[in-house]
C-alpha cells in the first residue's frame, strides 16, 4: 500500500455523511441510533443516510452491531434511542408502514420448505399485493430459478434456497432492500445474479443498505462503503474513491486490527 493511498484513505475516514444530489431526500435515515440489551450497548449512537439508487455495503467485525441495525431498519427490534426513518416512515411509530416498503433478507430465507419455489413466491405476490400474475415466473427467471419452478424449496441446496429468497425480496419492487448476508452460500452463478438485482434495484430507484464479511465482493457491488465498529460508523467512503487495497487497509485501521 502506498503513502499516497493511506492519505487518502485517512482523509476519506472523516466523511460522516452523505452528499444529497438534487436535493434527494434520505430512503433511510439514522439519527443517533441506539440499541441495548441489557447492559449490552450494541448500537451506540449511529448516524447514516442511504438515498434513492444508492447501493450501501455496511461491514465490521462480529458482534459490531450490523445484524442489529438491519433487524431495527426492518422493525424486527425496537431502538432504544434515537432515531430512525425507512422511506420517510418512523421505524417506531409507523412500523406498519415501514414493513411494506421495506425488502428483506436475513440470515433465516422466510421460505416455506414444503412449497415448491413457484408456490412461495405466489404467496408472497399474495401478501404483497403484487397482482401482475407473470411477475413470479419473470422474478425466477432473474435468480436463475425457472427450471426449479415446480420443485418443492426444501429439496434445493443452500444456494439455491438464497437465490429464492432474493426473488422473494424483489417481488414486489420496494423502494428499501435490506440485505444481511446476500452473498451467503452462493456459488459464482447466484453472485451473478445478486450483483445483476443490486444494480438493477438502484437503477430503478432503490435504495441498498447490504452487509458482507467479503470485503472485495462487497465493494465490487456497492456505490458507497461504511465500516461499523463498535456499534458506530467510523468510516465511509464512495465506492470511486477506493480500490481494494485502500478498503481493506481503511477497514483494518478503523476497527483496531493488525495485520
Amino acid at each position: 500500500m502506498t503513502s499516497n493511498g493511506s492519505q487518502a484513505t485517512a482523509a476519506l475516514a472523516g466523511t460522516d455523511r452523505q452528499e444529497r444530489v438534487d436535493g434527494a431526500q434520505p430512503a433511510i435515515e439514522l439519527l443517533g441510533l441506539r440499541r441495548s440489551f441489557g447492559p449490552v450497548n450494541v448500537l451506540r449512537g449511529v448516524d447514516l443516510e442511504v438515498l434513492p439508487g444508492e447501493r450501501v455495503l455496511l461491514v465490521g467485525p462480529n458482534g459490531s452491531g450490523k445484524t442489529t441495525l438491519i433487524k431495527t431498519l426492518a422493525t424486527l427490534l425496537r431502538p432504544t434511542a434515537g432515531q430512525a426513518r425507512v422511506a420517510g416512515f418512523d421505524v417506531v411509530r409507523e412500523a406498519d408502514m415501514v414493513r411494506r416498503c421495506v425488502g428483506l433478507v436475513g440470515h433465516q430465507t422466510f421460505l416455506y420448505g414444503e412449497l415448491t419455489a413457484a408456490e412461495n413466491l405466489a404467496f408472497y405476490a399474495r401478501m404483497y399485493g403484487v397482482e401482475d400474475g407473470s411477475r413470479c415466473r419473470e422474478t425466477l427467471w432473474l435468480v436463475g430459478l425457472s427450471e426449479r419452478a415446480d420443485k418443492q424449496t426444501r429439496t434445493l441446496s443452500r444456494g439455491m434456497q438464497q437465490r429464492l429468497a432474493l426473488a422473494r425480496v424483489a417481488l414486489h419492487r420496494p423502494p428499501v432492500l435490506l440485505l444481511d448476508e446476500p452473498d451467503a452460500g452462493l456459488d459464482q452463478q447466484g453472485i451473478t445474479v445478486l450483483d445483476t438485482l443490486l444494480r438493477g434495484s438502484a437503477e430503478s430507484g432503490c435504495a441498498v443498505l447490504f452487509t458482507s464479511h467479503n470485503l472485495q465482493r462487497g465493494l465490487e457491488m456497492a456505490s458507497r462503503v461504511a465500516v461499523l465498529s463498535k456499534g458506530r460508523i467510523v468510516f465511509q467512503a464512495p465506492r470511486e474513491r477506493l480500490n481494494a487495497g485502500d478498503f481493506e487497509e481503511a477497514y483494518r485501521r478503523h476497527i483496531g486490527a493488525t495485520s
